[in-house]
């Protein structure tokens, strides 16, 4: 595809102060790479104070006295055909998963939900290879891309208040672990021992946009 041809973002205001970035549909890795590589040209611009990258958006917090919402557009336009990332691939982590049990609470009610046996949706979820789009909600929590179609579930209509630490979870069309003990209204269907979250680590998030992660099944508990 020409520069020319490329789809331009669409915008919308939060406030005075804070613009919505978002990536043309539909959803897709192309467009999430060039709102990673969009997010710090534009965090360097006099004004802007904050940016926060998103599932193919991009939040941006600007003091309305430096410059205004409609120069921000206009940047970003004239920069979004030539916007590509050119950062590393992203590491890949093997995460071994105990399905089910104690800590899977939600697996069985994720198989009646999809019309799949357990089995399957063990099968389904660790056949998936899940890119990193973002993190947020909590910290070092990832958004994964990746997920099969019919796993797609609704999230609980009553979150609870405390999840595990390593609570491998599934919310919408994404899927995640959970990094720290926290409330969660996403389905759980195992416990991973990796920690991916610690304050005293360098960085203390075990992932980063662009990381790519393969889950394996230990065992499923019945």
């Amino acid at each position: 595809m020409r520069n020319n041809e490329i789809s331009p973002p669409r915008f919308s205001h939060l406030g005075s102060c804070a613009l919505l970035c978002e990536a043309p549909a539909p959803l897709n890795i192309s467009w999430q790479r060039r709102i990673w590589a969009l997010a710090p040209r534009v965090e360097a611009w006099p004004g802007v104070m904050e940016v926060m990258p998103g599932m193919n958006n991009l939040m941006l917090v600007f003091d309305p006295l430096v410059l205004t919402a409609e120069e921000i557009k206009a940047d970003i336009l004239k920069l979004w055909p030539n916007c590509e990332w050119d950062g590393e691939a992203g590491k890949t982590l093997e995460v071994a998963v105990v399905y089910g049990g104690e800590n899977g609470m939600d697996l069985e009610h994720v198989a009646r939900h999809a019309g799949l046996s357990v089995d399957e949706v063990v099968k389904l979820h660790t056949k998936a290879n899940y890119t990193v789009y973002f993190l947020g909600g909590y910290p070092g929590f990832g958004y994964l891309d990746g997920l099969h179609p019919k796993l797609f579930m609704p999230r609980r209509q009553e979150p609870r208040m405390q999840v595990p630490a390593g609570s491998v979870a599934i919310g919408g069309a994404q899927a995640g672990v959970i990094p720290s003990m926290l409330p969660s209204g996403w389905q759980i269907i195992g416990h991973a021992r990796e920690v991916f979250f610690d304050v005293v680590k360098n960085p203390p998030a075990l992932l980063a946009p662009g990381d790519k992660i393969k889950f394996r099944a230990e065992r499923i508990e019945r």
